[in-house]
């Protein structure tokens, strides 16, 4: 009886221990989140997102969403444009640390150059600009700042055709017109078939920097297309 009653208190003690074990693991990423999280102007670097415009209006066309693309997708010839410049933790990144934050629409209208998406630059002030700490006007010109810090491989200007790349190659090319900028730095993003994004680790004050974490999430494909620039 001894022994039988035993083995129901031991199995009992395995079956608490693996609940307990689950719980542990279901608590862990939580536990991960960073202790700054969403507190304005508290985090460790930038990225620097750059979307290949012609990818992203062949994808708005195929989903039949080309008109509400606006101006990126008409006949001007942009290449690499801005998605965002996002604070990131060295694990994870804050978002929406001031949801009642407003964007002043002449400061909307002065990005258009770079950004060319009035519902983007909107989207990126109240997701990641209240994050940095700063003032809309002042985060949108560290934007700027970050923008003409990066040059822009010349094979990718004005791209005739489309291009059938590997993402090292891109990283390599933003490597060599960018000292200082390192592959730690740099990771290229892709959908199924398309590039998508470069994007660019940067410190506070705008120097390259080493990011793991963004690194490891690029592009593992062997190859992807960038699409030609419309009008180029």
């Amino acid at each position: 009886m001894f022994h039988v009653l035993g083995g129901w208190i031991a199995r009992i003690l395995i079956s608490f221990g693996c609940v307990a074990l689950l719980g542990f693991a279901v608590a862990g990423p939580a536990s991960a989140q960073d202790r700054r999280q969403n507190t304005p102007g508290e985090f460790d670097f930038y990225v620097l997102s750059l979307s290949w415009s012609p990818s992203f209006c062949e994808e708005a066309s195929e989903r039949g969403n080309s008109g509400r693309a606006g101006a990126q997708c008409g006949g001007r010839p942009f290449s690499f444009v801005v998605h965002g410049l996002w604070p990131q933790y060295e694990h994870g990144f804050p978002e929406y640390c001031d949801r009642d934050s407003w964007l002043d629409r002449n400061i909307m209208t002065s990005m258009l150059d770079e950004m060319p998406a009035p519902g983007l630059i909107f989207n990126e002030w109240k997701k990641h600009g209240t994050c940095s700490g700063l003032g809309a006007r002042a985060y949108f010109e560290t934007i700027r700042k970050a923008r003409a810090a990066v040059k822009i491989p010349p094979e990718f200007l004005q791209l005739s055709d489309p291009k059938t790349v590997a993402p090292s190659e891109v990283e390599d090319a933003f490597i060599k017109v960018n000292p200082g900028l390192s592959n730690a730095a740099i990771s290229v993003t892709c959908n199924r078939t398309r590039l998508s994004e470069v994007r660019i680790c940067m410190s506070k004050d705008l120097q390259f920097r080493a990011c793991e974490e963004i690194d490891r999430r690029g592009c593992r494909r062997d190859q992807v297309t960038m699409p030609p620039v419309r009008g180029g």
